[in-house]
C-alpha cells in the first residue's frame, strides 16, 4: 500500500483532517433538517456508531437558521451543505455551523463566492470544494473528460479562494463511475496541498452501494489518497458509517469495533454457520471496542481461524471449541453457541 499523501491539516470544530491525523469517517443526515429534534435523534445514533463529522442540507433560511439549535443537541461538528444561494451560507455561518460545502457547480459567481469566503476566514471556518459530476459548471469544457472537468471546476474554485487569502480548504470529486472518481482524484492530489474527503456519489442501495463504495473508495486509499470518508447509500445513515470503517478495518488504517470472521460455509458444516454468524454479526454491533472474534463451521480451517482470533468458536456437529487467545477453553453445546461466545466477548 503506497504511503498516505500529504496533506495541510485543517480542523473542523473539534476534529482535525488531513496531515497527520486518523482517517475521518463522515456521513450526511437523511432528516429535514429544519425538523430539528428528528435530525438531533439521528445525528446522536450516528455518533453512537462512531461517526465524526455529519453534513446537513440546507435548502432554506429556516434550515440554516435551525444549525443552531442542531448543535446545541450533538457532540459532532455540523458541516452544511448549500446549493445554488450563497446566502444560505452566510445563514449557516451565522448560525455556528462548523464548516461549508459548497457546490462550484451552482455556486462559481465570484463576488458570491468572496462573501462566503470573507465571512468563514473571520470564523475559522472550513470550506469543502465539493464537485460533483452531476452538477458540473456550466462553462465546462466539454472536449475534457468528466474527470477532467471535475478537476478544472475544482481547480478554478481553489484558485479564487486563494486569491481571497483563504485555505481552510477541503476538497472533494465524486462521481457515479468508479474509474472516473478515480482519475479525478488521482490527477488532483499531485495538483493540491489540501485534504480530499472521498467517496463515491448516490452509489444507491446497500446491496449494490456498498460493493462500488468499496472499490472506489478502497482503491484510493490504498494509493494513499483520501482524509475523510463516506459511503453514500440509499439506506439510514447508521449503514452507511458501519460500511466506512469496515472499508477501514480491512486495509489496517483504523481500528473500531469487533472484526467478525466467518467461514462461508459448504458441505462439511455440520451446523447452520450462516445463521449463527448473522446472529453473532448483529450483537457485535453494539460492541466499539477493537477486537477479532471468529466464527468458524468446520475442521479444516476451523481450529486455526479461531485460535488466531481474540475470541473464536470451531463448530462440529452440535458442539463447538470456544479459543481465547489462541488457548482452548472448553467444549460448548450448539443451543449455547451464541450465548456463550457473546458472554465471552463481553468479558473480554
Amino acid at each position: 500500500m503506497n504511503p498516505r499523501r500529504a496533506s495541510k491539516p485543517i480542523q473542523i470544530g473539534n476534529v482535525t483532517v488531513g496531515g497527520s491525523a486518523p482517517i475521518v469517517v463522515q456521513s450526511m443526515t437523511k432528516t429535514d433538517t429544519r425538523d430539528v429534534m428528528s435530525t438531533i435523534n439521528q445525528i446522536k445514533g450516528l455518533e453512537g456508531c462512531g461517526c465524526e463529522l455529519v453534513r446537513v442540507a440546507v435548502p432554506d433560511a429556516e434550515a440554516a437558521r435551525a444549525i443552531s439549535a442542531i448543535k446545541r443537541g450533538v457532540s459532532i461538528p455540523v458541516i452544511a451543505d448549500i446549493h445554488f444561494d450563497y446566502r444560505l451560507a452566510l445563514m449557516a455561518l451565522e448560525a455556528g455551523t462548523d464548516g461549508l460545502r459548497l457546490n462550484p457547480g451552482n455556486i462559481s459567481h465570484p463576488e458570491k463566492v468572496a462573501t462566503i469566503a470573507y465571512a468563514a476566514r473571520e470564523r475559522r471556518v472550513p470550506i469543502r470544494i465539493g464537485v460533483n459530476a452531476g452538477s458540473l459548471p456550466k462553462a465546462a469544457n466539454p472536449r475534457l473528460t468528466v474527470a477532467q472537468q471535475m478537476v478544472d471546476a475544482a481547480l478554478q474554485q481553489i484558485k479564487l479562494l486563494e486569491s481571497l487569502d483563504f485555505d481552510l480548504i477541503k476538497v472533494s470529486l465524486k462521481a457515479f463511475d468508479v474509474p472516473t472518481t478515480i482519475d479525478a482524484y488521482t490527477s488532483i492530489a499531485e495538483k493540491i496541498p489540501y485534504p480530499l474527503h472521498i467517496g463515491i456519489t448516490e452509489a444507491g442501495t446497500p446491496r449494490t452501494g456498498i460493493i462500488r463504495s468499496t472499490v472506489g473508495i478502497s482503491t484510493l486509499l490504498y494509493l494513499g489518497i483520501g482524509d475523510t470518508i463516506r459511503v453514500s447509500l440509499t439506506a439510514h445513515p447508521r449503514k452507511e458509517v458501519i460500511a466506512a470503517y469496515e472499508i477501514l478495518k480491512s486495509l489496517n488504517l483504523r481500528q473500531h469495533g469487533p472484526i467478525l470472521v466467518s467461514c462461508p460455509s459448504c458441505g462439511r458444516a455440520e451446523v447452520d454457520i450462516i445463521e449463527l454468524a448473522e446472529a453473532v454479526e448483529e450483537k457485535l454491533l453494539k460492541i466499539d471496542k477493537p477486537l477479532k472474534v471468529a466464527v468458524m463451521g468446520c475442521v479444516v480451517n476451523g481450529p486455526g481461524e479461531a485460535k488466531d482470533a481474540d475470541i473464536g468458536i470451531a463448530c462440529g456437529k452440535h458442539r463447538a471449541v470456544l479459543f481465547k487467545k489462541g488457548k482452548k477453553i472448553r467444549t460448548i453445546q450448539e443451543k449455547d453457541f451464541v450465548t456463550v461466545l457473546m458472554a465471552e466477548v463481553e468479558r473480554f
